[in-house]
């Protein structure tokens, strides 16, 4: 199994910055390969923010390009978010998504993992 730690949720007024960070851990964790960040406001479905593959190749929803900026270190196998100009329609939970490989040997799964999400609130 793996587990993820989300932090740095919190509030911010309009305009302003934050920086979320997701770290994975776990027995027999091997590697991660794309990673992700979704978030789910109140009464919406849940959405794909920003993606990020083992090479660093990123995709942006359409709603975040230009303001936010997703990055990995993967020597911590861990994933950041940084969010600048936040509107109050970016308020949200925000949730970190990872695909990783656990296991040993020739014994092998790959399977999504979710992280507990954080509280992400912009006042206008």
């Amino acid at each position: 199994q793996v587990q993820l730690v989300e932090s740095g949720g919190g509030l911010v007024q309009a305009g302003g910055s934050l920086t979320l960070s997701c770290t994975a851990s776990g027995r027999n964790l091997l590697s991660i390969g794309p990673m992700a960040w979704y978030r789910q406001a109140p009464g919406k479905q849940r959405e794909l923010v920003a993606t990020i593959t083992s090479v660093r190749s990123t995709d942006y929803a359409d709603s975040v390009k230009g303001r936010f900026t997703i990055s990995r270190d993967n020597a911590k196998n861990a994933v950041y978010l940084q969010m600048g100009s936040l509107k109050p329609e970016d308020t949200a939970v925000y949730y970190c998504n990872v695909r990783a490989t656990t296991g040993s040997g020739l014994d092998r799964i790959s399977s999504d993992y979710w992280g507990q999400g954080t509280q992400v609130s912009v006042s206008s």
